[in-house]
């Protein structure tokens, strides 16, 4: 068994192998960035799917960097045993050769514009802090340091600095913003000039802060200000040597990339680069047998394999290792939805909140095992997102939570046969549709339904609950628990009652009492039955008043104290349901007994 510790959140290649951290080798993706990639790769993949340990593993491997004494940091012991030492002479002569800027943008997450931009100054300004040796460079010109300092040395952001109004402030502000559009050019110049080296460029999570900015309301700004920074950096930089930029999603070239011809943009539909994101069926295998856990591998294999990269099977990284790390050293033996609190889930918030019934339909199929068709581009902006059903999902695709299994071109068009990827996609799509449901109900004016079941109404709670039922998904058509729940929360706050689940009464449990807080009112026993088959309802009506009957539910209830009992039995079915009342003179009768029962 391996002994090595897993790195639970570790996104610094140096750092793990520094501290022995077990690491699947991805290094070869050092080599296919050379061969394959472009003079700038975009790598949209699903997010926690090993996007910014690639470029930290990248800029390990190219970055020309000195140790305190400036001596040249030799970048070999970083890499004894990997994969990428058998590459060419070639790929080896390249290591320690570049200067590097690496940027992220996920620090953006921001409520405002202004707040988001001043997040990115500051990543900016400690990229060039990273580099402020170029102060004391022999070869840079007094005028272009003076230019390299004024980008970490400014004091702009309204604390040190008075303004005589608002106006003023506000146009200090758009200077700044257009200042530090070029940043990364004027750097990456600096740069070049000092070690007579072209530079890499590593973007990382591009995506984030234009996802933030449509949701917050300030879509149009963030693009304007990301489409400058791009353009100066990666367009019109002859100190480039090549760049690396990662992302959920492919943002259009309108958008964002305008003008970038040599953008190379590869997606979870292309095969090149396939192994390089995620891991393979091999190295999910070859991980679980060093931990001991080869046992598990079917486990594994269903809750979080299902993608496919190009042609590449690929399992979610993320899931995987906090799999066996959970298994390993806290003796949980069962599979969780760990990816599920890597991000907030809001594109299918958003799909299941506002899902029409055509596409209430669609989940039902899916989440049921089931397949849709849709076609697929990729020149798609947050902004498009809610102006077709295919944009969503499109989004859905690229960002994981659906998984290609077939592809038909027609003309043109790519048409997709999908499905939800795996068992930990399943249970996203679950809880957010039970949580969707849930709001639904606690919106509803409940006090019709506590009227008619305090009145015996049974045609008006057939009536409330059927119309209820019609505005769900019907997943859960099978669950007795969803329907006992679901009823369950329909019955809190029904005047003077406080409803218990499942409390022993009798010889059983009945599944829900509504205990009264006045002495002469009588509890009220609810027992709920589910049938797959319309047809099969009324016997299923039978089973509830029999097993109240026989379960002497309603004496145990007197036996507590209780003054009187009444007692409905449910039975459900997909989205209907009958109702039957029994006991409501007292004591328990036969439902043949009841007019209209």
């Amino acid at each position: 068994m391996a002994v090595k510790k897993i790195g639970i959140g570790y996104e610094d290649y140096k750092r793990m192998i520094d501290e022995d951290i077990y690491y699947v080798d991805k290094t070869m993706l050092i080599r296919d960035i050379v061969e394959k990639g472009g003079m700038v790769t975009l790598f949209t993949r699903p997010r926690r799917f090993g996007k910014t340990l690639a470029l930290s593993m990248l800029r390990t491997f190219f970055e020309l960097e000195y140790d305190r004494d400036g001596n040249v940091i030799d970048k070999r012991r970083y890499f004894e045993g990997k994969r990428i030492m058998g590459a060419s002479d070639r790929i080896l002569s390249m290591m320690g050769k570049y200067p590097v800027i690496k940027l992220s943008l996920k620090s953006a997450k921001q409520p405002d514009f202004y707040n988001a931009f001043m997040k990115l100054r500051e990543e900016i300004i400690s990229e060039f802090e990273r580099h402020a040796y170029l102060e004391r460079s022999d070869i840079l010109s007094t005028e272009k340091k003076e230019v390299f300092k004024s980008f970490y040395q400014s004091i702009f952001a309204g604390n040190d600095r008075k303004f005589a109004s608002k106006e003023e402030e506000k146009e200090a502000f758009s200077r700044e913003v257009g200042r530090y559009s070029t940043a990364l050019k004027t750097l990456s110049e600096c740069l070049k000039m000092h070690h007579n080296e072209n530079v890499l460029i590593l973007l990382d999570e591009y995506d984030v802060p234009l996802e933030n900015a449509y949701y917050e309301g300030f879509y149009d700004e963030m693009v304007g200000f990301i489409r400058s920074l791009f353009e100066s950096a990666l367009k019109t930089n002859d100190a480039l040597q090549f760049g690396v930029v990662t992302g959920c999603l492919r943002i259009s070239k309108e958008s964002i990339f305008t003008g970038l011809n040599h953008l190379k943009i590869n997606s979870v539909m292309d095969k090149t680069f396939s192994e390089g994101f995620g891991f393979t069926e091999s190295e999910t295998e070859n991980m679980l047998v060093d931990y001991g856990l080869e046992a598990n591998i079917p486990e594994v294999k269903e809750w979080y394999d299902g993608y496919l990269f190009g042609d590449t099977e690929i399992y979610n990284p993320w899931s995987v290792i906090s799999y066996v790390d959970s298994t390993v050293n806290d003796q949980r033996k069962f599979p969780r939805p760990f990816w599920a609190n890597t991000s907030s889930n809001q594109i299918i918030k958003d799909m299941i909140w506002h899902a029409d019934d055509a596409m209430k339909q669609e989940l039902d199929i899916l989440i049921k095992g089931g397949t849709i068709e849709k076609q697929i581009h990729e020149d798609i902006t947050y902004d498009d997102i809610h102006e077709s059903e295919d944009n969503l999902w499109n989004f859905l695709f690229f960002t994981g939570y659906m998984k290609k299994v077939s592809e038909r071109r027609e003309e043109k068009y790519i048409y997709l046969t999908m499905q939800i990827p795996n068992a930990e996609i399943a249970s996203i799509y679950e809880n957010q549709i039970r949580g969707w449901f849930d709001k639904q109900v606690r919106s509803e004016d409940r006090s019709v339904l506590h009227k008619a079941v305090l009145d015996g109404d049974t045609e008006q709670i057939e009536s409330y609950v059927n119309n209820l039922l019609a505005k769900s998904i019907s997943t859960f058509d099978s669950e007795e628990a969803f329907y006992h729940g679901f009823f369950l929360s329909l019955l809190y706050g029904v005047p003077n009652y406080t409803p218990q689940s499942n409390r022993e009464e009798g010889d059983g449990r009945p599944d829900i009492v509504l205990y009264p807080e006045r002495p002469k009112d009588p509890a009220i026993i609810f027992e709920i039955k589910t049938r797959k088959k319309f047809n099969e309802m009324e016997a299923g009506l039978k089973e509830a008043y029999d097993q109240i009957r026989d379960m002497k539910y309603e004496e145990g209830v007197l036996e507590d104290g209780y003054m009187g009992a009444r007692s409905y039995g449910i039975c459900f079915c997909k989205k209907s349901c009958i109702v039957g009342a029994f006991g409501l003179s007292g004591r328990g009768q036969d439902r043949d007994q009841q007019d209209g029962g």
